[in-house]
């Protein structure tokens, strides 16, 4: 059977009851040993915890950036490395050939004459050789220019050495005769192709 208190019995109750948890915590704190203080020394050494804990982090945040950062600049410079390791593969020889180029235009050169005289042993064995340093060069990567008479004129890969008044008003800004060939090494210019165009 439940009791009905008064609201002031209540509030007595309450006060009696409060009075003994009261009671009853400072005996089990007593008994255990814990007061204020060991509380709010653990509360601060948790703290202090947490603090170093956050500074760890932090810290730990930092070093994986610069890590991450280093790695990445070391990819970076792996990459620019092996990219310019293959450029200078392909251009390595390009003294060399472009120093043969002169050597090829004498072959031309000779063999028109050669074509004048009535010797055709002569012409076969110089036109021979001349094919096979041409074939040689063409497999180390050199290109011969298509470039002829009534093409557009092009700053950026022709050389113009002179200009002569066009003979016909189609050829005027246009190629009107190649004095020497140009070639290419790989995608690169290693001798400009030198032009007479129409004025």
């Amino acid at each position: 059977m439940a009791v009905l208190l008064l609201p002031s019995e209540k509030i007595e109750r309450n006060a009696i009851m409060g009075k003994k948890d009261k009671m009853k915590e400072t005996e089990y704190e007593e008994e255990v040993g814990f007061d204020e203080t060991d509380i709010s020394e653990q509360e601060a050494a948790e703290e202090k915890v947490t603090d170093a804990l956050a500074e760890l982090q932090e810290e730990f945040q930092r070093e994986k950036d610069r890590y991450l950062r280093l790695f990445a600049e070391f990819e970076n410079f792996k990459k620019r490395t092996a990219r310019e390791r293959v450029d200078m593969f392909k251009t390595a020889g390009a003294d060399v050939i472009g120093s043969l180029l002169p050597v090829l235009d004498d072959f031309e050169r000779a063999l028109k004459e050669i074509e004048k005289s009535e010797d055709d042993s002569l012409h076969k064995g110089v036109e021979l050789i001349h094919n096979k340093l041409r074939e040689t060069l063409k497999s180390k990567g050199l290109h011969l220019m298509d470039v002829k008479p009534g093409d557009a004129f092009d700053a950026d890969s022709h050389e113009a050495i002179t200009q002569i008044p066009a003979p016909e008003d189609k050829l005027k800004g246009k190629i009107i005769d190649v004095v020497e060939k140009g070639y290419t090494l790989g995608d690169k210019i290693i001798r400009y192709p030198k032009v007479v165009i129409g004025q």
